[in-house]
């Protein structure tokens, strides 16, 4: 529920989170956005407020050139950002999300492998 700084995400700005090279899960991987007054998937344009390695509903997100994978979280698509990689959230509501590992594998108990923390972009 909160950035990098310890601020509440606003949905009229930009955020980012990177899941380290090797993601720990043995089925799939997936960040779902929700509303903090309702608690349900947050309502949006983008209809399916989801990015992970699954491609469907939506485009399955694509690693980086060094096998980390970036997740943006913003009202617009950040320019050269693919639709896969990008979460829509909605100027004037709060929002969380849930990174959700299927099958974890022993580097998410152990912890030798944890994701960035979700840090302002702009």
């Amino acid at each position: 529920m909160l950035d990098a700084d310890k601020n509440h995400f606003d949905g009229a700005k930009t955020y980012k989170v990177t899941l380290p090279k090797g993601i720990p899960e043995a089925n799939f991987w997936s960040f779902t956005v929700y509303d903090n007054m309702t608690r349900s998937m947050l309502d949006t344009p983008q209809r399916y407020p989801r990015a992970g390695s699954q491609s469907y509903p939506s485009p399955a997100a694509e690693p980086d050139a060094d096998g980390a994978t970036t997740i943006y979280f913003g009202p617009t698509q950040p320019a050269g950002v693919k639709r896969g990689n990008w979460i829509q959230t909605t100027p004037g509501k709060g929002w969380f999300t849930i990174l959700r590992l299927y099958s974890p594998l022993e580097p998410f108990f152990d912890k030798s492998w944890r994701p960035s923390e979700i840090a302002l972009v702009r």
